[in-house]
């Protein structure tokens, strides 16, 4: 039997490092790597959250509160991937682009001021999915303390749970583009459209949720405890009635739960290399 990871072995990870910038989405992953490099570096490491038109409504103001809870120094910084034809274009790789110009932005901001490496969230069980991203982290010589130290998804919960932050129980919150079939161009106003119809779910009261753009028709997947409730007629019609409120012609309910990651078509073994 597989003893439980301890953190013993992210920290030990981190205190390689004389100074890191944290990639901070506020997620659990990006939290727990924060709150373990606080610990080890204090005023030495800082995470770093970046703005743009992906980013859905909430996520800063949720990055922002994470980061106070667990003590580490936060900034942002402006990220501009949709003037990146490769991301636009929204072919299978395009989280590789978007992750370029976000680690291109954090290596500046690290030469400039100082900070010795970047560490990502990436946890083992990233490896086996398809992560384009992971091959601009190689690049750029981020490091992935979670995946140094061993660490899956359970034990990043059941670590951040003992450590009581915020994040520890938030719905995994991938950019806006995910929610756009491979091929669509991403655009500003499609983002928005799709955050517009996500807010106006969660104004409902669901959390676990995505609206798949699919040209003017907007597909809503919920968590399987929140479709339950969904299936009542007077809940979907809410449902359906508030994404077509927020841009969208059509709105169809999803009868299967959500499942992170179906929308891409790909469920492929990456390795992290470098």
């Amino acid at each position: 039997m597989t003893p439980p990871a301890d953190l013993a072995a992210v920290e030990g990870a981190i205190a390689t490092a004389p100074s890191a910038l944290v990639a901070f989405s506020g997620g659990v992953d990006s939290s727990l790597v924060a709150a373990a490099a606080v610990r080890v570096l204090g005023e030495r490491a800082i995470a770093v959250t970046a703005v743009s038109p992906a980013l859905a409504t909430g996520e800063l103001d949720g990055a922002r509160t994470v980061a106070a809870a667990v003590g580490i120094a936060h900034r942002t910084i402006t990220t501009d991937e949709l003037a990146r034809e490769g991301y636009r274009r929204n072919g299978e790789d395009r989280c590789y682009h978007c992750k370029s110009e976000l680690y291109d932005r954090l290596a500046a901001l690290g030469t400039s001021e100082g900070y010795a490496v970047v560490f990502s969230g990436a946890n083992v069980d990233d490896l086996g999915d398809w992560r384009p991203g992971l091959r601009a982290a190689a690049e750029h010589d981020v490091r992935h303390p979670l995946v140094e130290a061993g660490f899956r998804k359970d034990d990043v919960r059941r670590w951040a749970a003992a450590l009581a932050i915020p994040s520890a129980n938030k719905p995994a919150m991938p950019c806006l583009a995910s929610r756009l079939p491979y091929g669509t161009a991403v655009d500003p106003e499609v983002l928005a459209r799709v955050d517009r119809a996500e807010q106006a779910l969660r104004a409902l009261g669901y959390r676990e949720l995505r609206v798949r753009h699919l040209g003017q028709t907007g597909r809503i997947e919920l968590g399987e405890e929140e479709l339950a409730r969904a299936r009542f007629p007077a809940a979907r019609a809410a449902i359906e009635s508030a994404v077509r409120e927020a841009g969208y012609e059509a709105a169809v309910l999803d009868d299967r739960p959500l499942r992170s990651g179906s929308f891409t078509g790909r469920q492929l073994p990456l390795a992290i290399t470098g």
